[in-house]
């Protein structure tokens, strides 16, 4: 069984001439000098405790919360620009109170999650104005069920590819971001950093501890590190890459 196939992936080091970008969504989000959401969309799984989601909670201007969420937000005293959902996590008196901004979505396609993005994208303005691809924060969506998380999950590369948006996810211990193509992120030595690959053939690295190839199963790229202050993924696909918090 071949678990890393470093020696074999050196040889294709040099097969790939990509035209590189660069994507800056840190470094690593602890500031957010670089970082403006369109929106930020809170989930219904575990409430956020690290210090960065939280002052995300606290700051956006465009907050829209699933509604089985909207109890345990409220009692951090933070309000919400609009709950959606189909209604069954949210009491009557919290309906009858956030009548105003309560949106019920009963259809059963979507979960509550891509109802919320599929809600902001078509009824808040964001980057009309430039034709830029909005950045979207989703918040509190790992957790709980298993199934759910990891159904999440997946969905950031389904709203990259899908819905045209640039979506990060937040968690307590770090974020996830899709990508496609040649792509240069931002980083620090030690970060721990892990890559699924959705549709790639041709995948390589350089600014890792651990070469990577075009992995064929979901763990085959976790457990790796960054070696410096910045990394570069060559591939000719879509991938999901994570990164731990600094702090």
């Amino acid at each position: 069984m071949i678990i890393n196939n470093k020696e074999n992936n050196r040889e294709q080091r040099n097969t790939l001439l990509p035209n590189e970008h660069s994507v800056r969504l840190s470094p690593p989000l602890e500031g957010l000098g670089e970082v403006s959401f369109s929106t930020v969309i809170l989930a219904a799984g575990d409430f956020p405790n690290h210090v960065l989601p939280l002052r995300i909670l606290r700051t956006t201007k465009n907050l829209i919360v699933c509604d089985g969420a909207l109890e345990e937000l409220l009692e951090y005293e933070i309000e919400p620009t609009a709950v959606v959902g189909d209604g069954d996590s949210l009491s009557e008196e919290l309906k009858q109170r956030y009548a105003h901004i309560y949106h019920p979505i009963s259809e059963q396609e979507f979960n509550d999650l891509t109802k919320a993005t599929l809600f902001a994208r078509s009824h808040l303005k964001m980057d009309a104005s430039t034709h830029t691809r909005p950045c979207f924060c989703y918040l509190g969506a790992t957790g709980k069920r298993e199934d759910h998380t990891l159904g999440n999950i997946s969905l950031m590369l389904y709203y990259y590819r899908q819905l045209d948006i640039n979506p990060v996810m937040i968690t307590d211990y770090g974020y996830f971001v899709p990508a496609s193509g040649t792509t240069r992120f931002d980083s620090f030595p030690g970060q721990q950093v892990s890559i699924f690959n959705a549709t790639c053939k041709e995948l390589i690295s350089n600014g890792l501890k651990w070469d990577i190839y075009p992995f064929t199963e979901l763990w085959q790229g976790t457990l790796n590190e960054a070696l410096s202050n910045e990394f570069t993924i060559h591939a000719d696909g879509d991938y999901l890459i994570y990164r731990t918090h600094k702090i």
